[in-house]
């Protein structure tokens, strides 16, 4: 293990560039013989999108399989990029809603989709007012590359929760706008988990409603976070604020406004989510589907 670790300290010092020559040969031996999980991303990116045709189809997806490459190379390049190098790598827009949620005295909750690249949002914590700063993850299998991402998250001053502990420590702290928890908000549910979906993507769609019902009972600010892969190796994140309709939110109200918003940053950037994850596989399982429609 510590050979590994050394190893993948090592390639994280080389420069992007080159990192992206290996992006690159991954594309190419993924296309010509390995196919990773063609036929899930082919059936995700048909289902999602009904009314496009085959060769538009496999357009996506042959974008996607550059995209997902480069996201592979650049979480490399997370276990040593510079907090510098990640400014100028991460655009961040709006940043005035993370001022005015600390003048309002209210914990910010930041909602992401699975859309590349996630992973390199940790430098926010250097820019805002708030003084902690919690990316939320899921426990993996292996421990090894569960304590490794943790580092990586844990960068710029991020103190990363898992996510069975991240509402006790919400509710154990302060709602003092002093922090900000970023929930990956699309995450598939276990299916002994299964009790909320939605329509997504033209799909009945398993959901996440822990943050959902925290709306429904401390006023925190919600804000989605909107990105855009910009060229190779820069993206630009758009924050914007989740309202809710009446006073305060109801129920199901956040979830199914985070839903929409992911919606449609796929809907003008296809290739740029990550098609290869199962993310419709427990359909089912789905107790209570929730048909009622929300507007922006």
């Amino acid at each position: 293990m510590k050979f590994l670790i050394t190893l993948l300290y090592i390639l994280s010092k080389i420069p992007l560039k080159i990192l992206y020559v290996f992006s690159d040969i991954i594309q190419f031996l993924n296309y010509l013989f390995v196919g990773y999980r063609k036929k899930i991303i082919t059936q995700n990116l048909k289902n999602s999108f009904p009314e496009k045709s085959d060769k538009e189809i496999s357009e996506i997806r042959k974008k996607f399989n550059s995209n997902f490459a480069d996201y592979l190379v650049e979480t490399v390049k997370s276990f040593s990029i510079s907090e510098t190098e990640a400014k100028v790598r991460m655009q961040h827009i709006n940043q005035h809603l993370f001022t005015e949620a600390k003048e309002e005295g209210k914990n910010i909750i930041l909602l992401a989709g699975h859309v590349f690249n996630w992973e390199w949002m940790n430098a926010l914590a250097t820019l805002v007012p708030q003084e902690h700063s919690h990316p939320v993850y899921r426990k993996v299998n292996s421990n090894f590359w569960e304590d490794q991402m943790k580092k990586v998250r844990n960068k710029f001053g991020n103190k990363a929760i898992e996510a069975s502990e991240v509402i006790k420590h919400i509710l154990k702290n302060k709602n003092d706008g002093n922090s900000i928890y970023l929930f990956v908000a699309d995450q598939t549910p276990h299916h002994s988990h299964v009790n909320y979906g939605l329509e997504f993507l033209h799909q009945k769609t398993p959901a996440f409603i822990g943050y959902d019902k925290l709306a429904t009972r401390l006023d925190f600010t919600f804000i989605y976070c909107e990105m855009k892969k910009v060229k190779r190796g820069f993206y630009q994140i758009n924050y914007i604020k989740v309202e809710p309709d009446g006073e305060r939110f109801v129920n199901n109200e956040v979830v199914k406004k985070f839903h929409l918003l992911l919606e449609k940053t796929i809907q003008r950037w296809p290739d740029n989510y990550l098609w290869s994850h199962r993310k419709w596989k427990y359909q089912d399982s789905i107790k209570t589907f929730d048909s009622e429609k929300v507007v922006l």
